[in-house]
């Protein structure tokens, strides 16, 4: 005899219907999907890789020590120095910039931080455009103060704090560079006073409230544009 139908009890599964069924919502975060917070995080460590390589090189390197004093009379620029870029050299006994596009050549020494740099320097263009760098980092143009005689054409002379285009300086439209002139820098600090000497004549001063000064702001660099330099005679003294 055939079995009978049982009636389906409530504990019995029903057939699944796959028009019912439903896949498990993607998790977010934010309101985002996992891939595109995978995307995000990708490009946040590619913008911070900059900032790590920067923490990672340390300070610069150091071979020389002040009390320092420089004639240049030699064939080779030699340890102490160190070019960022640009084809810094020495031609009979002086050292040559040929526009470097502010790239120093730094000084590969920490500076006191009461300090006078003095060198002699003449420029081959009528350009002008001598620059050099104080309190900076040793690698990076405008870490520290920045001297320009001379500079936008020779139309501007300035002396800044980080940024020579920032308003963080001071200026003068009256000091212009003579080619083939030579002349004396002198570039002393004392406490917050930062001056800037020329042949003799206080050139331009900044009180700066909040001076750079330590790890990261204890090198000096040669320094210029497109302008054809030539330094000659370093000197550093602390104060």
């Amino acid at each position: 005899m055939a079995e009978s139908a049982r009636p389906i009890s409530a504990d019995t599964p029903a057939a699944s219907d796959p028009s019912r069924e439903r896949a498990a919502p993607e998790p977010r975060w934010l309101g985002l999907t996992g891939r595109q917070v995978a995307g995000l995080a990708a490009v946040v460590v590619a913008a911070q890789l900059p900032f790590a390589l920067y923490l990672a090189r340390g300070e610069a390197p150091i071979a020389a020590v002040v009390p320092f004093e420089d004639d240049f009379n030699r064939a080779e620029l030699g340890p102490s120095y160190a070019a960022t870029g640009g084809h810094w050299r020495l031609e009979n006994g002086v050292l040559r910039s040929p526009g470097v596009k502010n790239n120093p050549l730094w000084l590969k020494a920490k500076l006191p931080d009461d300090v006078a740099v003095e060198f002699d320097v003449r420029a081959e263009s009528p350009d002008g455009d001598i620059k050099c760098e104080i309190f900076g980092n040793g690698y990076d143009h405008a870490s520290g103060y920045v001297v320009v005689f001379g500079g936008w054409t020779n139309s501007i002379s300035v002396l800044a704090r980080l940024d020579e285009h920032g308003q963080d300086r001071k200026e003068s439209r009256a000091l212009k560079v003579e080619k083939g002139k030579t002349y004396h820098f002198r570039v002393e600090r004392k406490a917050s006073l930062l001056r800037w000497m020329l042949d003799g004549q206080l050139a331009m001063e900044l009180d700066d409230r909040a001076p750079l000064r330590g790890r990261g702001h204890d090198r000096f660099g040669f320094s210029s544009w497109e302008s054809d330099l030539y330094f000659d005679n370093l000197k550093i003294t602390p104060l």
